[in-house]
């Protein structure tokens, strides 16, 4: 399970804490203008937006998680199982595969206006990317400086959705999501007032109050709401370290630690959290195991090359010693 959200200081800022059982040793990969893409039916893209974000790079492919173009259009996959539904190719449809969603659209569309125009016109459609690595039923985020939407393959077709608060977790759909926020209309940052009773006199004994009832547990819908608070409720300066800084506690408050979320094949936890500053092209992620913040930045690489760019996450604990 996996949690995304957008960030708005000085500069856009867009991430996501990617939650599982295990790694498949994904890199902070960029791809250059003139990297060939020949997508399995909707035709080739030679040259194109380049972009940067986490993918798991197979047979030469990025396979991404997570990724923002040059011009600031960004987006994510997200796990969303027993909803996700992929159908057959459909004649008069641009289609294109599961893995292919994210590099489509941030090759041609350099914001949300220009893709929803181009998903409109899609069929994301039932094809693997190989027998060894079958697709995953997934939604998507899409975001840039101004708005963000959500994207939704169900039986029903493909759904699009305004996201006014531009965060997204999991299950169930989005239009759940955004109605289960009124079950916490009561919550504030401030000291509670007593509604209780007014002739019994009630008072807070302890700071935060304001907040009981926000859940703390890690299913998709608290992440959501805990997410949601956590992010509209922020404060934080205008400069980037204090804006990366910010972006990462937000997602702190809805990571996931090894243990308390056993699944069949372990325990599921926060692989990667990231964060981009989608107007300077500057990838920062940390690791379970490596708390420090690691930047990675699109405009210092050659963008008019044809080969892929791939960094492997730093993954061990440097710690500091003071004495």
């Amino acid at each position: 399970m996996c949690t995304a959200l957008t960030f708005k200081t000085k500069h856009h800022y867009f991430g996501r804490n990617l939650d599982y059982e295990f790694s498949y040793n994904e890199t902070v990969t960029i791809t250059p203008r003139n990297y060939p893409f020949n997508f399995r039916s909707a035709g080739k893209n030679l040259k194109h937006y380049a972009m940067i974000g986490m993918a798991f790079v197979q047979n030469n492919y990025p396979l991404y998680y997570d990724a923002t173009n040059e011009k600031g259009l960004s987006m994510a996959g997200l796990n969303f199982p027993n909803n996700a539904f992929y159908p057959k190719k459909i004649k008069g449809k641009n289609n294109v595969a599961p893995f292919e969603f994210i590099p489509f659209i941030l090759t041609t569309c350099k914001n949300v206006k220009e893709a929803k125009r181009a998903i409109e016109k899609l069929n994301i459609y039932d094809e693997n990317f190989s027998a060894q690595l079958p697709h995953s039923p997934l939604h998507w985020l899409v975001a840039d400086d101004k708005e963000s939407i959500v994207v939704e393959p169900v039986k029903e077709g493909l759904k699009i959705y305004d996201n006014p608060v531009g965060v997204l977790t999991n299950n169930p759909t989005f239009d759940y999501h955004l109605t289960n926020l009124c079950n916490y209309i009561n919550t504030s940052r401030e000291e509670p007032l007593n509604r209780f009773a007014q002739d019994f006199n009630l008072t807070p004994y302890s700071r935060g109050m304001g907040g009981i009832g926000l859940p703390g547990d890690l299913s998709s819908a608290s992440r959501f709401v805990k997410a949601t608070f956590t992010k509209l409720n922020s404060i934080c300066g205008e400069n980037e370290c204090e804006s990366v800084n910010q972006f990462f506690h937000i997602l702190t408050a809805v990571e996931q630690q090894k243990g308390c979320c056993k699944v069949e094949k372990g325990f599921e936890h926060t692989i990667y959290s990231s964060c981009c500053n989608v107007d300077k092209g500057i990838y920062y992620y940390s690791t379970y195991n490596n708390r420090q913040i690691v930047g990675v930045d699109m405009f210092k690489e050659n963008l008019n090359s044809s080969t892929l760019k791939s960094y492997p996450l730093l993954s061990q604990n440097h710690f500091f010693l003071q004495n």
